[in-house]
């Protein structure tokens, strides 16, 4: 499968909101040596500093562990969640204006058998990549990939264009997931899920 790679243009709009949704249908690729894993993305949330208090770059907060956010537009951001999942984020806006989007949940299209292995698990079925740590492992996801230009054609995580548009009203808008301890904006409705995900039945896979 070779499809267009999203350029560097897409990611610089100020509004981390419209990119998060724009992101759903796209597709999120990973390259680790020879082996290719990817999938339709399903599920994003957003994150607008400063004033987003679910943001690691909150009142433009800046430490060793989000310095990443102030990078250029179209990077990679991952950190570590609760001591335990890797969760990839792209940077978005211009150098030293802090929105990212989290990546929740992808359809899975090509190297299944490789993300199965590295889930540990036998079934296909939708628990493979939906959550964001669960879609890290699946994909070969991990610190070393903070900070990859994801619009470049070398690059080992990729987004690319899909040949099918979503149309909009298939996407609905929810308050994000996890971030209840951030006042008003835990209700913000900054995350966006594809209706008709999971395309795939569940099966065994021996």
């Amino acid at each position: 499968m070779s499809n267009k790679i999203l350029p560097i243009e897409f990611y610089k709009s100020h509004n981390p909101v419209e990119i998060a949704q724009s992101l759903i249908g796209k597709i999120l690729t990973t390259y680790k040596g020879t082996v290719q894993t990817s999938g339709i993305i399903t599920e994003t949330e957003a994150y607008w500093a400063p004033d987003d208090m679910a943001s690691h770059a909150r009142n433009y907060t800046r430490t060793p562990r989000n310095e990443m956010m102030y990078a250029e537009a179209g990077s990679s951001y991952t950190y570590i969640c609760y001591g335990v999942h890797t969760l990839f984020n792209i940077i978005t806006a211009d150098v030293d204006i802090p929105h990212a989007v989290l990546i929740r949940a992808i359809e899975p299209i090509q190297g299944i058998d490789t993300m199965l292995k590295r889930r540990d698990i036998h079934k296909l079925c939708p628990a493979l990549s939906s959550g964001p740590g669960s879609l890290s492992v699946a994909l070969g996801i991990n610190m070393a990939d903070n900070g990859i230009p994801l619009y470049d054609p070398n690059s080992q995580i990729r987004i690319e264009v899909n040949n099918f548009e979503i149309p909009k009203n298939e996407v609905i808008a929810t308050p994000r997931i996890g971030v209840e301890s951030s006042g008003k904006s835990a209700s913000l409705p900054y995350r966006f899920i594809w209706k008709k995900k999971q395309l795939y039945q569940c099966k065994i896979i021996f």
